[in-house]
């Protein structure tokens, strides 16, 4: 059985990639973010610090549990992407919300990271058949079961002592 620190790194491994994945979807292939990408990759990063600070400082439940309340968040933010896909008409583009993400430090300082220049319901080109957003559910979806599991495996090592 896989140690939950392995899980952790591996975990936070695969988060920073899918944002190295989306940059480069970005910076390659012209697949400009939206507002709901832009706050997906706050949520995958911080899913990726949740769980490298919980791996390296040995402080395991903890970094699985803000790594866990991301993840959560992803699911939600990748909900609303998924149905503005579904409905046609309903969008998400340049609108308060992506006024204020630009605004955000980290989207001056990043404009190539955090800057939303693209609009939701445009994000339907697909790789392997899936779109990008549906990636992004599956991604979150996994992520987010593989850290329930290691905070449960912590909890049943904790009242086997």
């Amino acid at each position: 059985m896989p140690r939950s620190r392995s899980v952790l790194l591996t975990i936070s491994f695969i988060s920073f990639a899918l944002v190295a994945v989306a940059v480069y979807l970005q910076l390659v292939h012209d697949m400009l973010p939206c507002p709901l990408c832009v706050i997906q990759r706050y949520l995958f990063l911080g899913i990726g610090i949740g769980a490298l600070a919980g791996a390296l400082s040995g402080k395991l439940r903890l970094g699985a549990g803000v790594a866990l309340l991301a993840a959560l968040g992803g699911l939600g933010v990748v909900g609303k992407h998924l149905y503005v896909l579904a409905n046609p008409g309903f969008s998400c583009g340049i609108d308060p919300m992506e006024t204020l993400l630009n605004k955000f430090p980290t989207a001056t300082l990043m404009p190539w990271l955090f800057k939303a220049e693209g609009l939701c319901e445009s994000a339907t080109d697909g790789i392997l058949g899936l779109s990008i957003p549906q990636w992004s559910a599956l991604w979150f979806v996994l992520l987010t079961l593989s850290l329930v599991w290691v905070l449960r495996m912590r909890q049943a090592a904790r009242q086997a002592r």
